[in-house]
């Protein structure tokens, strides 16, 4: 923890950033998410710009941390999420790999930090939460916590209930999974973001088609899609395209106020401004997360399990350190070997294994083009000034 009373050695490094913006059946497919509250060198800071980086070091621990400070009351930002280096579809690629993927038409991404832990198996890289990118739902929520900022503008960390299901003609009702592994007795819906086919073995799959005018792909929040099956398959791996569904059947077998991107990780650190009652010892790790208040979000990254540098934080820690840079609310996001600070093209931290980890997602921070309209979503900058280099000193 860290202690009012005590005075560690300490040496900051600010940099203020500024940049150029360079044959009909009768099927109804219902899909619903309902929100359920379960539980560089020296140099001075710059004013102006609306974001501050600061490299915090405290040596007789030590702790070396990265801080990058968002002014919430510029609208030409806004948070994103990205897939793997392979573009709009769920695997692992690293940090550096996944911005280099990010669609040049949506803005210049400015910094990210890693994002949800992740599934291993058939489908590398499944987060194990929610995942929405760009309003499309990608991931359905685990039971860790999500991040997300509302429509109003007002970020959010808690539980999210799934409530993904189709309802049957007969009125039945099948609750059901998203582009995960299919359990022996589940039901899972697939996108074309798990790739080319569903990768499944056996089992029935309904291939579905979009009936009637009302919503459709890409599959949102929030939303019900009434689809028709325009084919059964009895074998499994059926193709997957951007205008069609699959259901996958095994063969026994409230929402959000979301704007455009949510993501995974957990647990909950601070909340109202005071440190949430954590379980578990006080280990320490490399740690990311997600913070705010009023006026500012926070993307903090400790280094860790390197002793002559930093050895990382416990839970415990970075929930008080989230409350000193003064957030109000403060979600952890995975950490470990997956701790990745990316600025600017640069990775500013040092990841524990001495290289970039492959991971499955990452929340970034994107100057909007000029000409897209402002909105209240997410933190933004109004002048963006020059590249941050400029202010080295």
């Amino acid at each position: 923890m860290i202690s009012r009373n005590s005075a560690p050695a300490r040496r900051r490094r600010y940099k203020a950033l500024s940049f150029p913006f360079a044959g009909r059946l009768p099927w109804l497919a219902f899909f619903t998410l309902t929100l359920a509250c379960v539980g560089g060198p020296p140099s001075r800071p710059q004013p102006g710009g609306g974001l501050t980086y600061l490299h915090d070091e405290v040596s007789n621990v030590p702790w070396s941390i990265h801080v990058l400070k968002i002014e919430r009351s510029r609208p030409n930002f806004e948070f994103d999420t990205t897939l793997s280096s392979k573009g709009a579809l769920i695997s692992l690629g690293t940090m550096t790999e996944q911005m280099k993927a990010f669609p040049q038409g949506l803005g210049k991404p400015i910094a990210a930090i890693n994002g949800d832990f992740w599934k291993n198996g058939r489908y590398d890289g499944d987060p194990e939460g929610l995942q929405i990118m760009r309003g499309e739902l990608i991931s359905s929520p685990g039971a860790r916590s999500c991040f997300w900022i509302g429509t109003n503008g007002q970020p959010h960390a808690t539980n999210v209930l799934s409530q993904l299901k189709v309802t049957w003609p007969n009125k039945a009702i099948t609750l059901i999974g998203l582009n995960e592994e299919r359990t022996n007795r589940g039901a899972v819906l697939y996108t074309s973001a798990v790739g080319a086919s569903t990768r499944t073995k056996k089992g029935r799959e309904l291939i579905l088609e979009r009936e009637g005018p009302g919503d459709w792909l890409p599959l949102c929040a929030g939303r019900t899609l009434a689809a028709r099956v325009r084919e059964v398959r009895e074998s499994g791996n059926s193709a997957l395209s951007t205008n069609t569904l699959v259901l996958s059947l095994s063969p026994q077998s409230s929402v959000p106020n979301v704007s455009r991107a949510a993501i995974g990780g957990g647990p909950v650190l601070v909340r109202e401004g005071k440190a949430v009652r954590l379980t578990g010892g006080p280990a320490r790790h490399p740690r990311t997360a997600i913070g705010w208040n009023d006026k500012f979000c926070f993307f903090v990254v400790v280094d860790g399990r390197q002793p002559k540098l930093s050895i990382g934080m416990s839970l415990q820690d970075l929930a008080a350190y989230m409350i000193k840079l003064g957030c109000q609310g403060a979600m952890n996001l995975d950490g470990g070997g997956s701790t990745t600070f990316w600025i600017y093209g640069n990775v500013m931290n040092s990841p524990c294994y001495g290289h970039e980890r492959p991971m499955a997602n990452a929340l970034v921070l994107v100057q909007k083009p000029p000409n897209q309209n402002a909105s209240h979503q997410s933190p933004a900058v109004h002048n963006p000034p020059a590249d941050p280099a400029a202010h080295s000193e």
